[in-house]
């Protein structure tokens, strides 16, 4: 994962990625979801988890104002069904535990692990671009990236250190050529 620190909407989103070459997808196989999730999960769950993940590339693509050409091809309307649908796959609810005479929070939930992973993902995506942060989801800008990122600091403005040193590549390339 190029962006670990990222919220998990965002995580999800970037499993989506490019190289100088092509474009990666990092959830083609249910062993691939599987690395991604840390749970059992099995056919259907890559089904929907990918569908989950292109309605939330679908809404970054319009919270971001997205231009890029991968993000040009978005349905609003089904984006949103889409979040709505895994948000409700696995009602989760709070409870206490005690551990060590200690009181904690954990959260338990209906249906399978990978259900409940993908309701929680699309409840933080709710809360990601509705909340007070989706002012600070950025599309990466760097050539060939797609991936998107929450701005964390107010002078980032790439997903990575890599695609900064790209665009400062290309910026000196350009002034000092010919």
């Amino acid at each position: 994962m190029l962006t670990p620190d990222e919220p998990r909407p965002v995580l999800l989103m970037n499993t989506v990625w490019a190289s100088r070459s092509r474009l990666h997808d990092d959830l083609t196989t249910v062993s691939g979801l599987r690395d991604f999730l840390g749970v059992p999960a099995g056919e259907d769950d890559l089904v929907a988890f990918r569908a989950l993940r292109q309605a939330l590339r679908d809404l970054a693509g319009v919270l971001t104002e997205d231009t890029r050409p991968i993000a040009q091809d978005r349905d609003l309307g089904r984006a949103v069904a889409e979040v709505n649908r895994a948000a409700r796959s696995s009602p989760r609810w709070p409870q206490l535990a005690v551990r060590d005479g200690e009181l904690l929070r954990h959260n338990e939930s209906e249906g399978s692990p990978a259900d409940a992973e993908r309701a929680s993902i699309a409840a933080e995506a709710v809360d990601l671009f509705t909340g007070e942060d989706r002012v600070l989801l950025r599309a990466c800008h760097a050539p060939g990236c797609v991936l998107y990122f929450v701005k964390d600091h107010p002078r980032r403005e790439w997903c990575s250190p890599s695609c900064g040193n790209r665009v400062r590549a290309a910026r000196h390339y350009r002034r000092n050529r010919g």
